[in-house]
């Protein structure tokens, strides 16, 4: 049903959990004694403008609202209906989860509007649900529904998160991969863009769950409590990873610092073994006169020994003062 028109997708429901599929034109032509009226809008396309502009008869704050560029996640109580933006994870194709696609949502007593300018497959879910029977009943239900199946998609991606702090957790002490370092950032990067917009979407959650509007029954304040558990769970899981992500970092350091300081250990030791033996080879090789053994068949072999005999004492040295 998607077009290029605006209209993603539109319903007016039957109050038994379906819902019939309507046109721009049933749109235009709904009344609210029709039944409860869902509008789905891509923002961004010029009829979905005029339509929230001219045509919806909302305030101008509300429509400007839906149709705002960058959203924060917050609940707001009006005077005739309730605004919430919310955030789902991009499960788009080629996308980055973290890059969270925002969902505008207005919700009146028999009405509501929803927009975006990305696409979000929770909102499939919905449509998918009133296909089968067992969409929402009252406006109140389908912003349960919304928040559920946003919540529920984020859950995944957490999992996949703690999965990998599980696996680089590992492999900071068992392996030398160098790209360990490169998947921690990418990782950090990706607990910090989501916690970005979940903890405030907690705070908006709760507010939803306690905010007094007539049309929320106490089944629906209940479910949306729920709602904002399970985001409050997933804000703490990301404090956790991020701390996780810390303490791996931290070690990863270490390793480096060490591995770093015994090949610098190892350099100077070798650095300290050959100064000698480069300070007798170099005062030795001087062309003047009165070099001892110069005249001697003897000479090389005698400057050998002597040579073998300075390292053997340093070595002795070395041990006794335990650097080896």
């Amino acid at each position: 049903m998607e077009t290029n028109n605006g209209l993603v997708a539109a319903y007016r429901f039957d109050g038994k959990g379906g819902g019939k599929a309507l046109s721009w034109d049933e749109v235009y032509s709904w009344r609210q004694d029709n039944g409860f009226l869902w509008v789905h809008l891509d923002f961004s396309q010029p009829l979905a403008q005029q339509w929230l502009n001219e045509r919806s008869g909302l305030d101008d704050v509300v429509a400007e609202a839906l149709q705002a560029d960058d959203t924060r996640p917050r609940s707001s109580v009006m005077k005739n209906g309730l605004l919430v933006m919310l955030r789902g994870v991009n499960m788009n194709q080629g996308a980055d989860p973290e890059d969270m696609v925002a969902i505008r949502i207005w919700v009146e007593d028999c009405r509501v509007i929803t927009t975006r300018k990305r696409r979000l497959l929770s909102i499939d879910d919905v449509r998918q649900s009133i296909a089968e029977n067992e969409g929402p009943v009252t406006p109140g239900g389908l912003l349960v529904m919304l928040s559920d199946r946003l919540v529920a998609r984020i859950s995944g991606v957490i999992d996949d998160i703690d999965e990998t702090v599980d696996r680089l957790e590992n492999d900071v002490v068992e392996s030398e991969n160098p790209s360990l370092r490169h998947e921690l950032a990418v990782l950090r990067t990706q607990v910090i863009a989501l916690r970005r917009y979940l903890a405030p979407q907690r705070e908006a959650m709760l507010r939803l769950s306690q905010d007094k509007v007539q049309w929320l029954s106490d089944t629906d304040r209940v479910r949306l409590r729920e709602v904002s558990d399970r985001v409050i769970r997933y804000v703490e899981d990301l404090d956790a990873v991020r701390e996780r992500a810390a303490v791996v970092q931290e070690e990863l350091a270490n390793r480096i610092s060490v591995q770093m300081n015994n090949r610098m250990y190892m350099l100077s030791m070798v650095a300290a073994v050959f100064l000698p033996l480069g300070f007798l080879t170099g005062l030795l090789g001087i062309n003047v006169g009165g070099i001892p053994g110069a005249e001697s068949p003897f000479g090389f072999e005698v400057v050998i020994g002597l040579l073998i005999v300075i390292v053997a004492l340093q070595m002795w040295i070395f041990k006794r003062q335990r650097w080896l």
